[in-house]
C-alpha cells in the first residue's frame, strides 16, 4: 500500500479535541529499517519503545505534527512513562519528535528546506562512498549487494513496500560500508535515520518505486564491474530523485494549504 503523508504545523493547545486521532492501529513490520548505533544503550524498554515509535513515525502511522500522549503511548506500547520519555528524548536527538515545556511531545514536522539539505547531503556521501567502494568492496560485499537486489526485485514485484523499504536501507549501508571508511559510516548511519520517512513516501509516488529499482540494478552493474566514477554518478542521480519527488509533494497546493 502506497503511503500518505500530510504536512501540517499543529499548535493547538493540549486540551483542545482533534479531529482524528493521532495514533492509528499498530501496523508496523517487526523488522525496524534505522536502527543507529548507540555509545549508550538505553534500558530495555526504552530501547524498544525507540524501535516501535520509530516505525509508526517512518510509516506515517504517527504522522508528521501528531501529538505524542504520554497515557496513551504508554498504553499502546505496554510501558511505563519512564522509558517512553527516555525514548521522545532520543527520537528527539534523532530529529523525528520535537519535545514542548509543558506540553505534549509532537512528531517533528516535515520541513522542505531541512529535507532538501539533508537530500544534498546524502547525495554526496553516498556518491563519493560509491567511488571509494568501486575500488575497496570484497566479493563478499559483492555477493551480499546482489542478494539484496534480488529481494528488492521480488519484494517489488509482489508489492511489499515496507519490507522492500527495509532491505533498500541495507542496501545504502552495506555500500557506504563497503568504502571502508568508518568516518563515512558514522555520517551516514545518523543521516539515514533522519531522512528515513521522506525516502519511504517518496517509493510511494507514482513510478517512483519501479524506477528505484531500475537505478539500483544500474548502480550494482557499475560496482561489479568497479566502475567507480559510474558508480558515484548513478548514486547521484538516485538520490536527486528522491528529492525531487520529495520536494514535489512539499510544494504541492496540499502541503501549502496545511503548512
Amino acid at each position: 500500500m502506497s503511503p500518505t503523508m500530510t504536512f501540517e504545523n499543529d499548535d493547538r493547545p493540549d486540551d483542545m479535541p482533534d479531529t482524528a486521532p493521532d495514533i492509528a492501529p499498530a501496523t508496523s513490520p517487526a523488522t525496524s529499517p534505522v536502527r543507529r548505533r548507540r555509545a549508550v544503550p538505553p534500558p530495555p524498554l526504552a530501547d524498544m519503545a525507540v524501535d516501535r515509535l520509530r516505525d509508526m513515525i517512518i510509516y506515517g502511522e504517527l504522522a508528521p505534527s501528531a501529538r505524542l500522549i504520554e497515557p496513551e503511548l504508554s498504553e499502546k506500547l505496554g510501558i511505563s512513562r519512564t522509558p517512553l520519555r527516555e525514548a521522545l528524548k532520543l527520537l528527539a536527538a534523532d530529529g523525528l519528535v520535537m519535545l514542548r515545556p509543558n506540553r505534549n511531545a509532537i512528531v517533528a514536522p516535515l520541513d522542505a528546506a531541512e529535507l532538501t539539505h539533508l537530500f544534498e547531503a546524502e547525495g554526496c556521501i553516498e556518491s563519493f562512498a560509491a567511488r571509494l567502494a568501486a575500488e575497496r568492496m570484497t566479493a563478499a560485499d559483492l555477493r551480499r549487494l546482489r542478494g539484496f537486489q534480488e529481494k528488492i526485485e521480488a519484494l517489488q514485484g509482489a508489492g511489499a513496500l515496507e519490507e522492500y523499504f527495509a532491505i533498500n536501507q541495507k542496501i545504502h549501508r552495506l555500500i557506504v560500508s563497503s568504502a571502508k571508511n568508518p568516518a563515512l559510516v558514522e555520517a551516514h548511519d545518523r543521516l539515514l535515520g533522519r531522512l528515513a520517512r521522506a525516502r519511504y513516501f517518496a517509493l510511494g509516488a507514482q513510478g517512483r518505486w519501479k524506477e528505484s529499482v531500475l537505478e539500483h540494478r544500474e548502480i550494482l552493474a557499475a560496482l561489479e564491474a568497479r566502475d567507480g566514477k559510474t558508480a558515484e554518478h548513478l548514486f547521484v542521480h538516485h538520490v536527486g530523485r528522491t528529492g525531487e519527488v520529495v520536494a514535489a509533494a512539499c510544494a504541492s497546493p496540499r502541503a501549502r494549504q496545511a503548512g
